[in-house]
């Protein structure tokens, strides 16, 4: 992501109050959504109604990545507890998928097989109806802050949203289109039933949401699994940091660079660094010193520096021809 990656890191509190109103509006649509299809004896509500526990769960599960990825580096933890976020978010896509994909599925391919007896659907379309708008609202929250970020690090919305380690936010964006989508479409399965007194077009409905579902979490699933495994800066990024460390006075060559991100605002760079032959040990110290300074005004992500002193190659072959 070049310069973007860099300073991806949003700022804790707004991605938590992102995460927030996400859970809030979750709720109180779990609730309606479940006594709309227990009313309505609609198979696509009752799935809409397991979609939005699983997104509450989720939100809870993100909440507590924000606070715990948040801690302070200890004695035990000397590089920060910010992967841990990778570890809740994974969880909570897992959750999407166990609460709300799974159940969704099972569901609709019931109600194929065995049938239902419709209800009156207009509670359920007045409930679709609020969950829209409560839905809604919450998307734009996430969106705003997407758009704000993407505009800071000059990235298209989509570009940034693809690449940002901030996965709460990734969830909430992704969940709440996903959770709008659903609402489509379980207003098209109540529709289609009321139109034709079958429940066929509940249980398409369901199924539909179900795969959604799968798709969202198999997405976060993968993006949070890349960050726990390692993942690194973007090639753009490493070409700046080589330039920003050659730039330094006394450095000749940058034999080996290894990036790791390890939270959305916690970069961390080590590199094996060959240094001018008749510099002494004060200028090797200024050099990495500088090296450190001039990286950190660039990329205001990068948290931790380290910097090998390594001989390079024409020093082993004077080495190994002496």
């Amino acid at each position: 992501m070049g310069d973007a990656e860099a300073g991806s890191g949003t700022d804790g509190g707004e991605s938590t109050f992102t995460v927030v109103v996400a859970a809030v509006a979750n709720l109180g649509i779990a609730v309606a959504k479940a006594v709309a299809g227990l009313i309505s004896g609609s198979s696509a509500m009752l799935s809409e109604a397991a979609h939005s526990v699983a997104d509450t769960v989720t939100e809870v599960m993100l909440l507590a990545a924000l606070k715990r990825s948040g801690k302070p580096a200890d004695e035990d933890h000397p590089l920060g507890y910010g992967p841990e976020r990778y570890i809740w978010a994974m969880l909570a896509s897992i959750a999407t998928f166990v609460g709300g994909a799974v159940f969704s599925i099972y569901d609709g391919v019931h109600t194929l097989v065995e049938g239902e007896e419709l209800g009156d659907p207009l509670v359920s379309y007045i409930v679709l109806g609020v969950a829209f708008l409560l839905e809604g609202y919450s998307l734009r929250t996430g969106v705003k802050q997407v758009r704000r970020e993407a505009s800071r690090l000059r990235v298209p919305n989509a570009y940034y949203l693809r690449h940002t380690p901030d996965t709460a936010v990734k969830a909430v964006v992704m969940e709440d289109s996903a959770a709008l989508t659903g609402l489509l479409l379980a207003a098209g399965g109540l529709l289609g039933g009321q139109l034709t007194g079958s429940g066929v077009w509940d249980g398409i409905a369901s199924c539909l949401i179900g795969l959604l579902l799968v798709y969202v979490a198999w997405v976060l699933g993968r993006a949070n699994a890349q960050l726990l495994i390692g993942r690194p800066l973007p090639a753009a990024m490493r070409s700046g940091v080589r330039e920003e460390l050659l730039s330094v006075p006394h450095i000749v060559e940058v034999l080996e660079l290894t990036t790791l991100i390890q939270g959305p605002s916690e970069i961390l760079i080590a590199a094996k660094i060959d240094f001018r032959d008749m510099a002494t040990a004060a200028e090797v110290e200024w050099a990495c010193e500088e090296a450190e300074a001039q990286l950190r005004e660039r990329f205001p992500s990068v948290r931790r520096v380290y910097l090998d002193p390594t001989p390079g190659r024409a020093q082993w072959l004077r080495r190994g021809g002496s």
